[in-house]
């Protein structure tokens, strides 16, 4: 019946590969990165009017010691230092 049932609803098969309705880690309140990884940062970019795209920035492990305790705004300086960035786009489900 499963075939029977994507042949008529073939967006099922993709609700059920990507599962883009379920946001995983469950009770995690993604808005606030630092509260699962060490040197992270949550920013916000207005792409377009009405678009916002939430960013993490994370320093890496050797700016580790340097990043504790510091604000938003030193996040922000330290993407204009001459470290190359890696942009990693992910989206998880429920979340995009």
């Amino acid at each position: 019946s499963v075939p029977f049932l994507i042949r008529l609803f073939p967006v099922l098969l993709t609700k059920f590969v990507f599962l883009n309705f379920l946001a995983f880690p469950f009770l995690v309140d993604l808005r606030r990165p630092e509260l699962l990884l060490n040197n992270t940062v949550s920013l916000y970019l207005a792409t377009e009017p009405g678009v916002t795209v939430g960013i993490w920035h994370t320093v890496p492990g050797s700016r580790g010691a340097e990043a504790q305790g510091k604000d938003q705004r030193w996040y922000e300086e330290a993407l204009a230092d001459a470290h190359p960035v890696i942009i990693y786009l992910h989206g998880n489900g429920g979340t995009r």
